[in-house]
This record gives structure tokens, sequence and C-alpha cells, in this order.
């Protein structure tokens, strides 16, 4: 019989992916260590590049920062290959990223096209990118301006969408993916800042740390959380538990978080574990294509390579 995580990744691979869905599956097997299947999700986003930029494009919605979730990939791909196309793909959607998607007067990137809205997701997708690229210092921007406008002082987790032009909450909830998101796309940004941005890493530690404090306090006696974290009405999820677990393992492995977060993560493990179907599909993730239900997405699939990767980088598969 397959190991888990083998049925896991071929589920995966089977699965239909949009623009951050390709992306996040990508950067799950190149952190996993499986850089074949990375650099060949990289070549089929290139493929689908349209001409302003954007990477993986198939379908609707059209949005703006998803296409750069398969940025640090693209890289990856473009310098083991040498290929010149993809090359040429990563330069455009370099482009894209810093000149050419729609943003506010503060230069703070719009999430969707049409709408000038930020979402919490856009943590994961687009800063990562800018930060590979050797852009900190925008990445570093993004991430403020999202924090300011998205950060709920009294609850210390961030909210899930704010409307631009009205100056208001297009949705308030602290959604649970969309605090994954954002502590697992900070997470790989403050790997990414090189030396000389110490005070910024400290920074991001601090909001990383900020968000997993809040949030594990709605952790549940089975290790995962409801779909609104502050809201048991709410539907439990799976994926903002692998989300916050791969934080955790990736964080103690990396040296700037502290242990006593572990026992959480490896509850979540042992719990998302469980959730793994015999063909390797992690039921009760916030659901494609819609995320208002529980059941399957590759986004999900992808979580629970990362944080499988992490816990045994990190060596909290063996028993002490």
């Amino acid at each position: 019989m397959q190991s888990t995580i083998r049925r896991v990744k071929n589920a995966t691979l089977a699965m239909q992916r949009y623009p951050w869905e390709q992306g996040v599956v990508a950067q799950a097997f190149l952190e996993a260590g499986d850089a074949d299947i990375a650099i060949l999700m990289a070549i089929e986003a290139a493929s689908r590049q349209i001409e302003d930029g954007r990477c993986a494009q198939m379908g609707t919605p059209e949005t703006i920062t998803d296409p750069c979730a398969i940025g640090e990939a693209l890289r990856f791909a473009a310098a083991e290959t040498g290929d010149i196309k993809l090359k040429s793909a990563l330069e455009k959607l370099e482009n894209w990223a810093l000149r050419l998607a729609p943003r506010n007067d503060r230069g703070i990137v719009y999430h969707m096209m049409g709408v000038r809205q930020f979402w919490v997701d856009s943590f994961y997708m687009l800063p990562p990118f800018l930060a590979c690229m050797g852009h900190c210092d925008e990445a570093l921007k993004q991430i403020d301006g999202l924090w300011d406008a998205l950060f709920l002082e009294k609850k210390s987790l961030l909210a899930h969408m704010w409307q631009d032009d009205e100056q208001r909450f297009e949705r308030e909830a602290v959604w649970a993916t969309g605090n994954g998101w954002a502590a697992a796309g900070m997470a790989r940004v403050i790997t990414l800042l090189p030396k000389a941005y110490a005070a910024q890493r400290e920074g991001l530690i601090g909001r990383v740390k900020t968000i997993l404090e809040a949030a594990l306090k709605y952790q549940r006696e089975d290790g995962l959380f409801h779909d609104v974290l502050d809201d048991p009405t709410t539907f439990v999820e799976v994926n903002v538990a692998q989300m916050l677990a791969y934080t955790i393992f990736r964080g103690i492995h990396e040296g700037y978080l502290e242990e006593t977060y572990l026992p959480a993560a490896q509850r979540i493990y042992e719990a998302a574990t469980i959730k793994v179907d015999a063909y390797g599909l992690v039921q009760q993730v916030c659901a494609a294509p819609h995320f208002n239900s529980p059941g399957t997405s590759p986004e999900g699939q992808a979580f629970y390579i990362l944080m499988h990767a992490w816990r045994e980088k990190g060596g909290f598969d063996k028993e002490k």
C-alpha cells in the first residue's frame, strides 16, 4: 500500500487548477524536494501566460496577485533548465507584479481585476515572489499595506476583504484560511529576506506570532478549527490547521519560533492525516471551487504536502 504522503501527492496532480492553485501546488512540490514536478508545473504555467505577464491563466475569475503564486517555482525552473522561454516568462511576470498590476495610490496591489479590493489571500500570492526576485522593499511594502487594511486590533487577526474605494470591510470575518495564507506567506518572506533586513525580519516574525497566538486560542479538542475562527457555527475546516502547522514546523526548524508551538502543530498533523481518504484526498478542507463549504481542493492537498515536508525537515516526525 502506498504511503499517505504518496497518495496525497498523486491525488494533487490529478486535480484541475486555477492560477493560485497551480502556484501553491508547485511551491509544495518544490519545498518537498520534488524539483522535477515543480519544474514541470512551472513550464505549464508559463505556457498559459497571457500578454500582460500573468501566468497559469485558465477560465475565470480574473485575479491580479494569484498568478504570482507560481513565481518562486518559475524562477527555480528558469535557473535549473536555462530555458530562454522560462526566463522570458519570469521577466514578464516580474514586470506585471512591479509595474502593470492595478494598485492604489500608495502602490498596494489589489486582488481582483475590476474591483478595488484587498484580500487576505494576497499575503501568500505576491510578497514571496517579490522577495525571491530581490525586491524585498516592495515585498515588505505590500505586506505592510495589506496588514494596515485588514488587521483587526481587537481580535489580533486579519479580516477577509477590504473595499478600498469606500474605505470599509467587504467582509470583516476572520476567515480561517485567509489567516493561514497570511501566516504562511510571511513565513516564506522571512526566509527570503537577506541579513541586512534583520529588523524587518523581526517585525514579520512578530506578525506571524500574533496570528498564531490569536488563532491557536480557537483550536478545538480535535486539533482543528472553524471556517471563521471565532464563529463556532461555521463548519470545521482542515486546511487552516495545515497552514498553521506548516508555519510552525518551518519556523521552529528555521530557529525563529519557540518549541512551545510544537504540540499544537503535532496535534494538527495527526488530525489532518485522519482526514486523508483512501485515494489521497484531504477531506473537509475549505472546498473548491467556491470555498464556502467543506470538501477537497488543490490548496488543501498542497498544504498537507508542505506541512509533512517541514515536519520531516525539522525531525519532528521522530519520537524523542
